[in-house]
Parts: C-alpha cells; sequence; structure tokens
C-alpha cells in the first residue's frame, strides 16, 4: 500500500521516517508544510490527484499548548480544525484512509479511572477544543478514519520534556515539576508502530474508529522527570510543586491517563510498560550526540 505521512518532520513523523528505512511491506511518502501545505486545500487535491495515496496518517498538529490560549489561537484553529477538515474531505473523494492522532487534552482530567473512547470529549484549552474540532470534522466528512489518541508524547526527535529535562538534569541542581497531573507517557516509536499494526488488521478496508494509545503505567510529571534523571545518569533534585505553584495559561488535565483495552483487543499488542520505553529512548538519545 501507498502511505503517505503528513508532519513528517515533527517527532511522530520523524519516527515514521526511521521504520520506513527498513520496513520494505509499503511504500511511504513523506510531506511537511514545504512539500505540501495541508492548509492549502488546492494544495491537497493536486498532490492526492497526482499520487495514488492509499492511507493518509496526519502527524501535523499545532501543539503550543500555551500559545494557543492568545497569539496562537488563529494558528490552532488553522492546523487542528481547517487543515483536518481539508484533509478528511479529500480523503473521502479519494477513498483514502485517514489515520489522524489526537490527544487527552480532549478531556477535562475529573475522571477517576482510565478515559476509555466512549468517554465524553470536555476540553478545557483551545488547544484541546481545536483537536477535538478536528476530530468531529472527520467524522462529518464521511471518510474512512482511524483516530489515534495518545498523551505526554516524547522522542529522540525535536523538542520534549524527555529531552529537556536531559539538558537541564546538566545545567541546574534542581529542576520543579508538578506532582499533581498523572497520565501515560507515550514515546512515538512505540505509537508509530501501533499505528502498523492497525493497518496491518485492518488494512484500507471501511472502519471509522476511535483508539487510545499510550505506554502502560500511570505516573506524575515529577516522578517521570526522576526517572529521566536516574536513567540519564544526571545528579539533579527534583522538587514537586504543585500546578497552581507552577502556573501556566492553558489548564492541564489533573488526570488524562488513558484506557488501552480496545486497541490490545483489536491488534493484539502487548503495549511496553513506560519507564522500559524511556530507557530504550534515552538510549537513542545518547547514542545521536555521540
Amino acid at each position: 500500500m501507498n502511505i503517505l505521512v503528513t508532519g513528517c518532520n515533527g517527532q511522530l513523523g520523524s519516527e515514521f521516517r526511521k521504520i520506513s528505512n527498513y520496513e520494505e511491506e509499503h511504500n511511504w511518502s513523506f510531506t511537511d508544510i514545504d512539500t505540501l501545505d495541508i492548509c492549502n486545500n488546492k494544495a491537497i487535491e493536486d498532490y492526492l490527484s497526482k499520487n495514488k495515496i492509499d492511507i493518509c496518517i496526519n502527524c501535523a498538529a499545532y501543539t503550543a499548548v500555551d500559545k494557543a490560549e492568545d497569539e496562537g489561537k488563529e494558528s490552532a484553529e488553522l492546523i487542528n480544525v481547517r487543515a483536518v477538515e481539508y484533509l478528511a474531505n479529500n480523503c473521502k473523494s479519494n477513498n483514502i484512509l485517514l489515520i489522524h492522532i489526537s490527544t487527552d487534552y480532549i478531556f477535562d482530567g475529573t475522571s477517576a479511572r482510565a478515559y476509555t473512547e466512549n468517554d465524553n470529549a470536555c476540553p478545557e484549552t483551545v488547544y484541546g477544543k481545536t483537536k477535538y474540532a478536528g476530530e468531529q470534522k472527520i467524522v462529518s466528512s464521511g471518510c474512512s478514519y482511524i483516530i489515534v489518541r495518545t498523551s505526554w508524547l516524547y522522542s529522540s526527535f525535536g523538542n520534549n520534556f524527555v529531552k529537556t529535562m536531559l539538558r537541564l538534569g546538566s545545567e541546574r541542581q534542581y529542576v520543579n515539576v508538578v506532582n499533581d497531573q498523572n497520565g501515560n507517557p507515550t514515546w512515538a516509536y512505540d505509537l508509530a508502530n501501533a499505528i502498523l499494526l492497525l493497518i496491518r488488521r485492518n488494512g484500507v478496508k471501511e472502519i471509522k474508529e476511535v483508539f487510545n494509545f499510550s505506554n502502560d503505567g500511570i505516573i506524575p510529571w515529577s516522578n517521570f522527570a526522576e526517572a529521566i534523571f536516574h536513567i540519564g545518569g544526571k545528579n539533579c533534585e527534583v522538587r514537586s510543586i504543585s500546578t497552581e505553584e507552577y502556573g501556566s495559561k492553558a489548564k492541564r488535565p489533573l488526570f488524562s491517563a488513558l484506557d488501552k483495552t480496545k486497541i490490545k483487543e483489536f491488534t493484539g499488542i502487548k503495549i511496553p510498560f513506560w519507564r522500559d520505553s524511556l530507557i530504550k529512548c534515552i538510549e537513542e538519545i545518547n547514542n545521536n550526540n555521540n
């Protein structure tokens, strides 16, 4: 099958590019804004008319959560809603399966248990609202789709919490990290492989489903930071603070763990525990730096 990955220079897109170097089952095409501007409907039409695509994996997103609350609001609307609508409508017209990445931020974080795919969305930030609106555009388009909701994404590519902590761990004696936001860290490499399993399980058959995926295990950010320092060999203290003490423009969900029962049953996937994946990612980061 011919697979198009949009937003290929981000964390997840970069993992797909890495996988494509040895994955010979499919033909891969990679685009970012310089080769395909998904905010331009005509550009999408032209690209799809010239290239036979079976599956489009949309890794593009506006993810600056705090910035989206003010000066980034228009960009969040454009990339997370309008561009997604363009992709969905064009996928419908061309019989292409759209695989789209969404987020735990569509929930308000007040649940007492891990969120399932059937729980009602209640986003409280511009980022969360635009991501959920993008989901709704896909559903209303009538295209075949798989929406994958994930959380706390990190990798050896781009900017993320793990790489930031490793840098700060070398520069500072201590860092302040919130201890009252609990969720699931997710290695982007594991997410990419889970999406590949969904493709192998379903192919390009008619499907309209939402799945949760993250690494197993629920922890607060402060414990995650401690693990990063321990595994990364950084002599840096984590000082736990509350979300209120930390302060941020956008309200973070205090509990956003995702229930993965559905994807486990659909694919038979064995999801790695967060610490095991963190060890592998930090090893990869260290190898890239050497």
